[in-house]
């Protein structure tokens, strides 16, 4: 599942406001069902684990443009959809304090405290609320952005409660589970659910992996733990779908399968290192896959290589459909990241492929992933028109650069239904290199006379790279 991000909120850093009346109970059940014949009762298990969840406070300060961003937003990742999707207009840089508000919880008794990223990404100072009302000092261990995982450590002069982590790979959809946390501020709050759903993605990033529940979650409750019914955590609560910015019973967690790791690795190093294979990736439907020549609309077609890169190394090449990383089935590009981000820098991992309608296998030793890498596009003027027909493309040679030039797309053409534009770049074409115009020509020409459907095209736009299916018809010449 793909989510606009207009609808997607980050449940944690809650903007302070108004304080919020002491009266307010600090843990509250908030499953109806648990009072009906049959039903789970919760109490046990809130009473159980509710010493063990925190209330996170942050105070920062950043510049921010004077614009009417609502308060859940501000500071977190999905400030910048706003200002983007919301039409938000341009304003002076200001420097402004913020404070906010979100959940974790105690991992261990000597005081490791895991939250989100995107609750204490830019804080200066950050205060975690034990359940017994105590306030501490936090230390921010490490965080990492990939998996909004943070780690924090507070120093209490004693043994804290605890709570440890489950299984995420056992959950099943149905599943009662319980979600805590500071939802607006209000304090320990538990609420109630199931597992609605495994394996989400919602364009958080390339490790999206989200476990998906109807228990409430709000605003305030990022970093919370979501538990199953033993007590054990097997998610970090994080985000929200909602248009409305309340709970509609659509909320996500990172599984613990990867916050456990992620935890793991930032205790020990305050950082996590993940392999780095230097590729673009994108999903293989139907119709690419009958242009590509592949039998099944699954894999990871690799849109693109980096130079140098360890792909580049070790042989890979754009239009190569990944279809196992080791013993791990490749279904999807994300299968791919996961499995190249779960290896150790310097690992070797065996990738299966289809390369040219044949299966091979290919070595590749990943490197550290670079903090930047040089993706500048590459150069050339452009000249010596050449029409492809009633694809509706008129190209152009580039000078001393590999690829034809888009220099024109006709209206209402099959180009333009497929979304190329001028300025992009054409590097492949139904499989052979594309040095010129000419190559795209004869590429069409081939695939006609083969009586194929469609031709499979590698696009190069800027600094991204993808394979786009263009239908053939039979006045192409």
């Amino acid at each position: 599942m793909s989510i606009s991000p207009t609808g997607l909120l980050v449940a944690g850093l809650l903007a302070l406001g108004p304080a919020v009346p002491q009266a307010v109970a600090q843990s509250t059940a908030s499953s109806s069902s648990a009072s009906q014949p049959g039903a789970p009762n919760f109490a046990d298990l809130v009473a159980q684990v509710a010493p063990a969840v925190v209330r996170v406070s942050v105070v920062g300060q950043r510049e921010t443009q004077m614009t009417d961003i609502p308060p859940e937003l501000r500071g977190t990742p999905l400030e910048e959809f706003f200002r983007r999707f919301g039409g938000q207009g341009q304003g002076p840089q200001q420097p402004r304090r913020a404070m906010g508000q979100g959940s974790g919880f105690i991992i261990e008794t000597s005081g490791f405290v895991v939250t989100n990223n995107h609750v204490v990404g830019n804080a200066r100072r950050v205060t975690v609320e034990l359940a017994d009302g105590r306030e501490l000092p936090a230390r921010v261990v490490g965080a990492d952005p990939q998996t909004d995982i943070a780690l924090l450590k507070v120093e209490a002069g004693g043994s804290l409660p605890s709570v440890s982590w489950g299984p995420s790979a056992d959950l099943r959809v149905g599943e009662s589970v319980l979600a805590m946390g500071n939802p607006f501020g209000l304090g320990g709050t538990a609420t109630s659910g199931i597992v609605s759903a495994r394996g989400r993605q919602i364009g958080a990033g390339p490790y999206d992996d989200f476990i998906q529940t109807d228990a409430s979650i709000n605003p305030g409750n990022s970093g919370g733990p979501l538990f199953n019914m033993r007590g054990q955590v097997v998610g970090v609560n994080t985000a929200i779908f909602s248009p409305s910015g309340g709970n509609i019973g659509i909320g996500f967690a990172v599984p613990s399968q990867i916050a456990q790791r992620v935890v793991t690795d930032l205790r020990e190093d305050g950082r996590v290192e993940r392999g780095w294979l230097g590729v673009s990736l994108q999903n293989v439907d139907r119709e690419l896959a009958e242009a590509l020549g592949v039998p099944d609309a699954e894999g990871a077609l690799i849109a693109g290589v980096e130079p140098g890169s360890p792909a580049a190394r070790g042989g890979l090449r754009a239009g190569d459909v990944v279809t196992r990383a080791g013993d791990r089935q490749v279904q999807d590009s994300r299968d791919l990241a996961v499995a190249v981000g779960e290896a150790s820098p310097g690992a070797t991992i065996t990738l299966t492929l289809r390369r040219d309608g044949e299966q091979r296998q290919q070595q590749v030793t990943l490197s550290p992933r670079p903090d930047q890498r040089d993706m500048a596009g590459r150069g050339g003027d452009e000249q010596g028109e050449r029409s492809t027909g009633a694809v509706g493309l008129a190209l152009a040679a580039r000078q001393g650069a590999p690829g034809a030039a888009v220099v024109r797309v006709a209206p209402g053409s099959i180009a333009e239904e497929r979304g190329i534009r001028a300025g992009d770049v054409i590097l492949r074409a139904g499989g052979r290199d594309v040095t010129g115009p000419g190559d795209v020509s004869t590429a069409l020409e081939e695939a006609r006379k083969a009586d194929r459907s469609s031709i499979a095209i590698q696009i190069q736009r800027g600094n991204a790279s993808t394979f786009v299916a263009l239908p053939l018809r039979r006045d192409q010449g």
